[in-house]
């Protein structure tokens, strides 16, 4: 009788742990962030529908220009996969047609000057896959210095007027702009 006592209350006591083993939850605290998340900026401008995709690095106090980006090197401007555009209508870059779809949104950074580029290639890690002859557009721009620190990697879909916009993207103290006009 005492042996089958022990055993009851042997698998009662292993019951009980097992349901409360079961029960435990991860709290906040636990779930590891991602360091440089997945993110998207998106606008209407016009008729256009204008979509981001970028992976946004933060600057940790890490020197960012000409250190964790090199200067005059293809970057793909965030992190991880490339970043990509999509136009959901025909687009001006630059007095350039860009017709309407996905792009790759590439940039060359330089201390004075930097080349923004949309390729035919979006689907790739990184730079990796970067070929040249797939660019649809360069254009040369001048950085712009803000007050500000941009901790995170931030793209902005910025409507100008009811036809034009820019594509702004931000990173620690330095905005680059790239302007477009819908075509009617």
């Amino acid at each position: 009788m005492r042996s089958l006592l022990f055993l009851f209350f042997t698998l009662l006591i292993t019951m009980s742990t097992n349901a409360q083993h079961e029960n435990h939850q991860t709290s906040a605290d636990t779930v590891v962030k991602a360091k440089s998340p997945r993110r998207s900026a998106m606008a209407l401008v016009g008729k256009n529908h204008v979509h981001i995709d970028y992976g946004s690095p933060s600057v940790r106090g890490r020197n960012i220009w000409n250190g964790l980006v090199a200067y005059g090197q293809v970057w793909a401007t965030g992190a991880h996969k490339a970043t990509w555009i999509e136009f959901s209508s025909d687009v001006q870059v630059a007095g350039k047609l860009v017709p309407k779809g996905k792009y790759g949104f590439f940039t060359i950074p330089g201390k004075e000057e930097w080349v923004l580029i949309l390729s035919k290639d979006w689907d790739m890690h990184l730079a990796d896959a970067y070929k040249v002859e797939n660019d649809i557009i360069r254009v040369t721009v001048k950085p712009i210095v803000n007050k500000d620190i941009t901790e995170s990697l931030t793209y902005k879909v910025v409507r100008t007027s009811s036809d034009k916009g820019n594509i702004e993207v931000s990173w620690e103290l330095l905005t680059v702009i790239l302007p477009f006009q819908n075509v009617k």
